[in-house]
C-alpha cells in the first residue's frame, strides 16, 4: 500500500513516475473533458482550461484506492476547487479590494 499519511507522503505520490502514468491514462479515459461539466451539458477541455485529476474518494483517507482508475476523473480546476471547498474557483464571489470607494 502507498504512503500517504503526511502532506510530504501525499507530495510525493502526486510527484511520483506512477502517478503521472496513471493521471495521462485517466485523462486519455476521459477525453480531456471535465467529468462534472460534462454531467451539466457543457464542454470544458484541455483547450479551454487546466484539467486536474481527482480521488474520488480521497487518497488520505483510502490509500488502498491511490491508483484505482475506477476512483479517479478529471476535473477542471474550477470543479476540482469547488468539489475541495476552496474559494478561488469562477462561482466565487469576489470581494474587490476598495469596495467603500466609489470613483
Amino acid at each position: 500500500m502507498i504512503e500517504v499519511s503526511t502532506r510530504q507522503d501525499r507530495a510525493n505520490f502526486y510527484g511520483s513516475s506512477t502517478w503521472r502514468k496513471l493521471r495521462q491514462k485517466v485523462l486519455e479515459r476521459d477525453h480531456y473533458e471535465c467529468q462534472w461539466c460534462k454531467d451539466e451539458g457543457k464542454v470544458v477541455s484541455i483547450n479551454d482550461t487546466i484539467l486536474e485529476v481527482d480521488h474520488i474518494k480521497e487518497l488520505e483517507h483510502y490509500p488502498e484506492l491511490a491508483t484505482d482508475m475506477d476512483n479517479l476523473r478529471t476535473l477542471c480546476k474550477d470543479c476540482h476547487n469547488k468539489r475541495h471547498g476552496r474559494m478561488n474557483y469562477r462561482g466565487a464571489e469576489r470581494k474587490r479590494k476598495w469596495q467603500d470607494e466609489w470613483w
